[in-house]
């Protein structure tokens, strides 16, 4: 068979995607990656009680802005990404955005209190196993994720893989937010980041393996 006629019979059948069917299948596979990720909130480390008070303060707000809006951003790659001729391009400077907000928030309110309290704010009471229970809590966004790209055709596997993974950080630190006791932006900048590049970094990793078509 000659080149010409297999490339025929390749194309003979091909029917085109139904518009916007990869956007459907990422958040398919992100609602179901969240919904696990919040019965592992309920199930282990659980809400906190103090939620109903402490959604009224606007640092709960900020925080759960700030990993959202991240989470976003992220999301946009996943999509640009997931297509064989995705690339990166200049609006990766819209991440600074919220680092740069969080940071001004942050300086903000240690300009409000005593040098002394400063490293109490930095490390709060969880900063131990804030950036683990993230990159945990991330695992079931990564995973439906993966299953997105299943029906994806991406090709730069090792970014697709980095985008994927901060994007389930993010919004897996965006759920985490139920859970989380601490208040300080400094906190969240620090510990929160950490967890959320661990996950990208893992998914760096991962995303040569998991994603090859």
């Amino acid at each position: 068979m000659d080149t010409e006629a297999l490339i025929d019979q390749l194309v003979q059948n091909l029917q085109p995607a139904p518009p916007r069917a990869a956007d459907r299948r990422i958040a398919l596979g992100l609602l179901a990656g969240g919904l696990v990720t919040l019965a592992l909130i309920v199930l282990t480390v659980g809400v906190n009680p103090a939620l109903d008070q402490v959604i009224r303060h606007y640092t709960f707000w900020v925080k759960w802005a700030y990993a959202l809006s991240l989470g976003v951003l992220a999301l946009g790659l996943v999509r640009t990404l997931g297509r064989p001729d995705g690339r990166l391009h200049r609006s990766l400077w819209l991440f600074a955005l919220p680092v740069v907000a969080l940071a001004a928030i942050g300086v903000v309110e240690m300009a409000q209190v005593p040098p002394s309290h400063w490293r109490a704010m930095w490390l709060g009471q969880t900063w131990m196993v804030c950036p683990w229970l993230i990159l945990a809590l991330s695992t079931p966004l990564f995973i439906g994720l993966l299953w997105s790209f299943r029906r994806m055709a991406p090709t730069r596997l090792g970014l697709a893989g980095a985008a994927a993974g901060l994007a389930s950080g993010a919004l897996g630190a965006m759920l985490y937010c139920l859970h989380c006791p601490e208040m300080s932006a400094i906190f969240v900048l620090t510990w929160y980041t950490l967890g959320i590049l661990m996950a990208a970094g893992i998914g760096a990793l991962l995303g040569p393996r998991l994603l090859r078509w």
